[in-house]
């Protein structure tokens, strides 16, 4: 969920396997990994801040920090979540 809109759903171990949505993609990365040796390791992180609740964005709310922006299509409207797999579902414009 981001910004109070599910972006992506499916069983647990699917989701951390291979997350689908830009967002997910983010969270998955940010998970600390407890090898020692990892510990330099770069990490992306989004850009920008998270959106208002008050004041949310137009089209997909993750549009102005994602990676993946397709201008004219993101912030213009809010992507509907669509199933990929019988148990998988994603809101993004990445998957027709």
């Amino acid at each position: 969920m981001y910004a109070g809109k599910i972006v992506e759903s499916g069983h647990t171990r699917e989701i951390l396997k291979a997350p689908l949505h830009p967002y997910t993609q983010a969270l998955v990365s940010a998970i600390p990994d407890p090898n020692p040796e990892n510990r330099m390791r770069h990490r992306s992180v989004p850009a920008g801040e998270p959106p208002s609740a008050v004041s949310p964005p137009s089209g997909c709310r993750f549009h102005p920090r994602c990676p993946h922006f397709i201008k004219g299509k993101c912030e213009a409207e809010e992507p509907r979540l669509i199933k990929i797999k019988d148990s998988r579902s994603v809101a993004c414009y990445l998957y027709p």
